[in-house]
Protein backbone atom coordinates (compact mmCIF):
# COMPACT_ATOMS: atom_id res chain seq x y z
CA UNK A 1 0.00 0.00 0.00
CA UNK A 2 2.81 2.55 0.69
CA UNK A 3 4.16 2.22 -2.88
CA UNK A 4 1.00 3.64 -4.55
CA UNK A 5 1.04 6.55 -2.11
CA UNK A 6 4.68 7.19 -2.96
CA UNK A 7 3.91 7.27 -6.69
CA UNK A 8 0.92 9.53 -6.10
CA UNK A 9 3.12 11.93 -4.15
CA UNK A 10 5.87 11.76 -6.76
CA UNK A 11 3.32 12.50 -9.49
CA UNK A 12 2.02 15.50 -7.59
CA UNK A 13 5.56 16.87 -7.16
CA UNK A 14 6.27 16.35 -10.87
CA UNK A 15 3.10 18.20 -11.84
CA UNK A 16 3.94 21.11 -9.53
CA UNK A 17 7.51 21.26 -10.83
CA UNK A 18 6.23 21.24 -14.41
CA UNK A 19 3.80 24.06 -13.60
CA UNK A 20 6.63 26.05 -11.99
CA UNK A 21 8.83 25.52 -15.05
CA UNK A 22 6.10 26.64 -17.43
CA UNK A 23 5.38 29.61 -15.13
CA UNK A 24 9.07 30.62 -15.33
CA UNK A 25 9.04 30.20 -19.11
CA UNK A 26 6.04 32.54 -19.38
CA UNK A 27 8.07 35.27 -17.66
CA UNK A 28 10.53 35.39 -20.54
CA UNK A 29 10.12 38.73 -22.25
CA UNK A 30 8.96 40.42 -19.06
CA UNK A 31 11.55 39.44 -16.44
CA UNK A 32 15.32 39.60 -16.79
CA UNK A 33 16.11 38.56 -13.21
CA UNK A 34 13.85 36.22 -11.27
CA UNK A 35 13.68 36.41 -7.47
CA UNK A 36 16.88 34.88 -6.11
CA UNK A 37 18.91 35.40 -9.31
CA UNK A 38 20.54 38.68 -8.31
CA UNK A 39 22.98 39.68 -5.59
CA UNK A 40 21.87 43.34 -5.75
CA UNK A 41 20.21 44.66 -2.60
CA UNK A 42 17.66 47.47 -2.93
CA UNK A 43 15.99 49.75 -0.39
CA UNK A 44 12.20 49.66 -0.57
CA UNK A 45 10.11 52.73 -1.38
CA UNK A 46 6.44 53.32 -0.74
CA UNK A 47 4.40 51.90 -3.60
CA UNK A 48 6.99 49.24 -4.52
CA UNK A 49 5.94 45.70 -5.46
CA UNK A 50 7.41 42.95 -3.29
CA UNK A 51 7.40 39.15 -3.34
CA UNK A 52 8.68 36.17 -1.41
CA UNK A 53 8.80 32.45 -2.08
CA UNK A 54 6.31 29.95 -0.73
CA UNK A 55 7.85 26.47 -0.39
CA UNK A 56 9.87 26.89 -3.59
CA UNK A 57 6.80 26.45 -5.79
CA UNK A 58 4.80 29.67 -5.48
CA UNK A 59 5.25 33.37 -4.85
CA UNK A 60 3.37 35.69 -2.51
CA UNK A 61 3.15 39.39 -3.42
CA UNK A 62 2.30 42.65 -1.71
CA UNK A 63 2.79 46.43 -1.80
CA UNK A 64 5.41 48.22 0.36
CA UNK A 65 3.91 51.18 2.24
CA UNK A 66 5.83 53.16 4.88
CA UNK A 67 7.75 50.25 6.39
CA UNK A 68 4.98 47.66 6.08
CA UNK A 69 3.82 45.28 3.39
CA UNK A 70 0.14 45.44 2.51
CA UNK A 71 -1.12 42.02 1.46
CA UNK A 72 -4.21 39.95 0.85
CA UNK A 73 -3.99 37.17 3.43
CA UNK A 74 -5.35 33.69 2.73
CA UNK A 75 -8.36 34.34 4.96
CA UNK A 76 -9.35 37.37 2.85
CA UNK A 77 -8.12 40.08 5.23
CA UNK A 78 -6.21 42.92 3.62
CA UNK A 79 -3.63 43.88 6.20
CA UNK A 80 -0.28 45.55 6.77
CA UNK A 81 2.54 43.37 8.11
CA UNK A 82 6.21 43.74 8.95
CA UNK A 83 8.77 42.18 6.60
CA UNK A 84 9.41 39.38 9.12
CA UNK A 85 5.68 38.65 9.36
CA UNK A 86 5.45 38.66 5.53
CA UNK A 87 8.04 35.86 5.49
CA UNK A 88 6.53 33.96 8.42
CA UNK A 89 5.14 30.51 7.51
CA UNK A 90 6.79 30.73 4.10
CA UNK A 91 9.93 29.03 2.90
CA UNK A 92 12.01 32.00 1.85
CA UNK A 93 14.34 34.12 3.94
CA UNK A 94 14.33 37.05 1.53
CA UNK A 95 11.88 39.57 0.12
CA UNK A 96 12.39 40.80 -3.42
CA UNK A 97 11.47 44.12 -5.02
CA UNK A 98 10.46 44.59 -8.66
CA UNK A 99 13.00 46.98 -10.19
CA UNK A 100 13.92 48.42 -13.57
CA UNK A 101 17.23 47.79 -15.35
CA UNK A 102 18.92 50.54 -13.26
CA UNK A 103 17.96 48.85 -9.95
CA UNK A 104 15.26 51.44 -9.19
CA UNK A 105 12.14 50.02 -7.55
CA UNK A 106 9.08 50.11 -9.79
CA UNK A 107 6.87 52.42 -7.74
CA UNK A 108 3.26 53.31 -8.25
CA UNK A 109 1.96 56.08 -5.97
CA UNK A 110 -1.56 54.94 -6.84
CA UNK A 111 -0.69 51.43 -5.59
CA UNK A 112 0.09 52.64 -2.08
CA UNK A 113 -3.06 54.80 -1.98
CA UNK A 114 -5.30 52.01 -3.29
CA UNK A 115 -3.79 49.42 -0.94
CA UNK A 116 -4.07 51.73 2.06
CA UNK A 117 -7.70 52.49 1.27
CA UNK A 118 -8.48 48.76 1.46
CA UNK A 119 -6.68 48.09 4.76
CA UNK A 120 -8.63 45.96 7.25
CA UNK A 121 -11.30 45.11 4.70
CA UNK A 122 -12.11 41.61 3.51
CA UNK A 123 -11.98 40.28 -0.02
CA UNK A 124 -13.16 36.72 -0.47
CA UNK A 125 -9.88 34.90 -1.05
CA UNK A 126 -9.64 32.24 -3.73
CA UNK A 127 -6.26 30.86 -4.83
CA UNK A 128 -7.35 31.05 -8.50
CA UNK A 129 -9.95 33.82 -8.74
CA UNK A 130 -8.93 36.31 -6.03
CA UNK A 131 -5.37 35.96 -4.79
CA UNK A 132 -2.48 38.20 -3.72
CA UNK A 133 -1.35 38.77 -7.34
CA UNK A 134 -4.78 40.06 -8.33
CA UNK A 135 -4.79 42.32 -5.25
CA UNK A 136 -1.37 43.75 -6.19
CA UNK A 137 -2.44 44.34 -9.79
CA UNK A 138 -5.64 46.07 -8.63
CA UNK A 139 -3.51 48.35 -6.46
CA UNK A 140 -1.12 49.17 -9.31
CA UNK A 141 -3.62 49.62 -12.14
CA UNK A 142 -7.07 49.97 -10.62
CA UNK A 143 -8.19 47.14 -12.93
CA UNK A 144 -10.26 44.25 -11.64
CA UNK A 145 -9.26 41.49 -14.06
CA UNK A 146 -8.65 37.76 -13.66
CA UNK A 147 -5.01 37.30 -12.69
CA UNK A 148 -4.05 33.94 -11.29
CA UNK A 149 -0.28 33.49 -11.61
CA UNK A 150 2.91 35.30 -10.72
CA UNK A 151 4.05 35.06 -14.35
CA UNK A 152 0.98 36.95 -15.54
CA UNK A 153 1.46 39.60 -12.85
CA UNK A 154 5.03 40.03 -14.11
CA UNK A 155 3.83 40.48 -17.69
CA UNK A 156 1.31 43.11 -16.58
CA UNK A 157 3.90 44.95 -14.45
CA UNK A 158 6.40 44.91 -17.33
CA UNK A 159 3.80 46.36 -19.72
CA UNK A 160 2.58 48.92 -17.17
CA UNK A 161 6.06 50.29 -16.44
CA UNK A 162 7.42 49.64 -19.99
CA UNK A 163 10.49 47.84 -18.71
CA UNK A 164 11.93 44.43 -18.05
CA UNK A 165 11.63 43.46 -14.40
CA UNK A 166 14.66 42.73 -12.26
CA UNK A 167 13.69 41.18 -8.92
CA UNK A 168 16.34 42.29 -6.41
CA UNK A 169 16.68 41.36 -2.77
CA UNK A 170 15.20 43.92 -0.39
CA UNK A 171 17.41 45.52 2.24
CA UNK A 172 15.91 44.63 5.62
Amino acid sequence: MPAPLFWLGASAVAILASAKYSNDKLMEGAVERLPGNSKTIVKPRTGAIVTCGVYGLFEHTGIWVDGSILELKGNGLIRGVSPSRFLQERSGDDIYIACDTNHNPLVSPDASQRATSRLFSYSEYDVIKNNCHKFVWQCISGEDIPLTRFSILNQKISEHFSTFIHWHRMAL
